[in-house]
């Protein structure tokens, strides 16, 4: 669901640019106040997840792929705040050396994942933990609610597309809410699988008033790593080739051509891909190994310098 640069136009654009800034704001504010020292290396290790699992293209229907978007996995996690830095660094890196969503739609793309993904997505799985307590209600709220803020987010590019003139809403609305009802399946049972092992080995991380004494976040991040690096190098290569769902709607509603070229930047990693590499597989897993490690240094080392200043600034 990344929109790439011509989709929009200047209007939009810089709406959705002024609208994300007051958004990540307030995240940035809020994680200052609220994030413990501890939860720090999460963020990172959470935004590296996302970024190798969106590499990770599902099929789904008619020639359609699909991927991970996390906002949800990541409010669960970190919370809404600490989610919108995790998501907008993903889409940071992966538009600025992948070519993976439009320098000029970035604002977009991050009001759309970022914040609405991982705000919403947050709001909707409180209400429904507290109608469905419990285990049970905790993995139907986790798949429910990014099974829905798929089909939003989806809506809401559809919103931006038709305010930009690119493709009508009354035929881009159902194109892209029916496509990504069947791609919001995907990441619903994902965001379920995630939680539900995150549950078995470390319950502290979704339940903080859970009264378990607090554990060391080291063998976590080892262990996470490992698991980053494994899907980069030994799954990605794999994914599906097929367009995924904002792409398979430009093609045939027939507004793909909007679509710049060149495009505003010349990403050096674009298509994830590193110039010079012969092997394609060994080409796509160590572009991702790059991007992964970007995206925890960037949120890792943002989150790390608020929470320290907040710590500096507050009275003894």
């Amino acid at each position: 669901m990344h929109i790439p640069d011509g989709f929009l136009d200047g209007r939009t654009a810089a709406v959705s640019a002024a609208l994300s800034i007051t958004a990540l704001g307030v995240a940035l504010n809020h994680a200052k106040r609220s994030m413990p020292p501890q939860r720090i290396p999460l963020l990172g290790l959470t935004a590296s997840f996302i970024f190798a699992a969106q590499m990770l293209n599902f099929p789904v229907a008619g020639g359609t792929s699909g991927h991970l978007i996390g906002a949800v996995l990541a409010a669960i996690l970190l919370g809404p705040g600490g989610a919108v830095i995790a998501v907008t660094a993903v889409l940071i890196v992966q538009a600025l050396l992948f070519a993976d969503g439009g320098v000029l739609a970035l604002g977009a793309n991050v009001f759309n994942m970022a914040v609405t993904g991982s705000v919403g997505g947050y709001a909707l799985y409180r209400l429904i933990g507290r109608i469905a307590p419990g285990p049970r209600g905790r993995l139907v709220a986790a798949g429910f609610s990014s099974w829905l803020m798929t089909v939003v987010m989806s809506v809401l590019c559809a919103g931006e597309l038709a305010w930009s003139g690119t493709s009508p809403w009354t035929v881009t609305f159902p194109a892209m809410a029916n496509v990504h009802m069947l791609i919001g399946l995907g990441e619903g049972t994902i965001t379920m699988l995630a939680v539900a092992a995150v549950a078995r080995v470390r319950p502290d991380l979704l339940d903080d008033r859970s009264g378990r004494p607090a554990q060391s976040y080291g063998p976590l991040l080892a262990y996470g790593g490992i698991i980053v690096l494994g899907m980069v190098f030994f799954v990605s290569p794999f994914a599906s080739p097929w367009p995924d769902g904002l792409e398979r709607v430009a093609t045939s509603l027939g507004f793909e051509e909007k679509a710049l070229s060149p495009p505003v930047i010349q990403s050096p990693i674009a298509d994830y891909r590193i110039p010079g590499l012969g092997s394609s597989v060994a080409a796509t897993g160590l572009a991702g190994a790059v991007g992964a490690l970007l995206v925890f240094v960037l949120s890792f080392f943002l989150a790390h310098l608020l929470v320290r200043d907040h710590r500096q600034g507050s009275p003894t």
